[in-house]
């Protein structure tokens, strides 16, 4: 620990190396004039760093891949967001996969589990097993320790989107259990709401989606996302990063 000197307060600045020794050796510098600080970026014209906004799935039969697409586009619709979609990885063997007629995987790149913290925000999204996530989410969240022991994730608006095969299936409670997810991880959970607007009351069709977040039903797989869950899906994307961005603007 170094210790406690007198005013002026100096800064730590790294020595040049030399041949002898790899290792950089801190050295104590005096502080720079007020002519020398460095000015804050907001105030001297520079473009702020985007906002990072992580699309985060894992989909079996290409249902919440669907959804994960359209909410790509919304969330890429705000000014000053960036979007990357990343799927987790899968749990199951080849074989199984083949026997449970699972397509081959996409070419979307698989996430790791400290990745995460790199974002700003996070939109997770999975099919149901049972009214609850899919084991291969669930294996994905008990795979970061690290960041709650880190609190690395903490403060970090979140949000769900899911697939389920029937109507009573678990399109409320699959995403009411993946709060518990978020809420160790000290996430801040941003529902969609009934921001969609009049749709979410029609009465007329077969429709997924809640004010948790967007959903769709895949029946026995041949059931695609209607016209109207894909408009809830690119609604809820543009909606997250919007919240996203603002809560940025307001820490920075």
């Amino acid at each position: 620990m170094l210790p406690i000197l007198p005013s002026p307060t100096p800064t730590l600045s790294p020595a040049p190396s030399s041949s002898s020794n790899s290792l950089n050796i801190l050295r104590l510098t005096p502080p720079s004039s007020s002519s020398d600080q460095i000015s804050d970026p907001r105030s001297s014209g520079a473009p702020p760093m985007a906002v990072k906004v992580y699309v985060v799935y894992y989909s079996m039969y290409g249902h919440v891949a669907k959804l994960a697409d359209e909410i790509k586009k919304g969330a890429s619709s705000v000014e000053g967001v960036e979007v990357k979609v990343w799927q987790v990885p899968e749990i199951l063997s080849e074989e199984v996969l083949g026997k449970m007629g699972a397509p081959p995987k996409t070419d979307v790149p698989t996430i790791t589990p400290q990745e995460l913290a790199e974002a700003d925000g996070v939109l997770f999204g999975f099919p149901t097993r049972f009214g609850m996530m899919a084991s291969q989410m669930k294996a994905f969240f008990d795979a970061t320790g690290g960041l709650w022991r880190e609190q690395s994730l903490a403060g970090k608006p979140a949000g769900v989107f899911y697939s389920t095969g029937t109507q009573g299936g678990g399109q409320e409670t699959t995403p009411l259990t993946a709060v518990t997810q978020l809420t160790h991880h000290g996430m801040v959970f941003v529902p969609v709401g009934y921001t969609f607007g009049a749709k979410l009351f029609d009465m007329d069709k077969v429709q997924g989606g809640s004010p948790y977040g967007a959903g769709t039903f895949a029946g026995d797989g041949s059931r695609w996302p209607t016209e109207m869950e894909l408009e809830h899906a690119f609604h809820q994307g543009k909606y997250f990063a919007g919240i996203t961005k603002k809560l940025k603007g307001s820490s920075a």
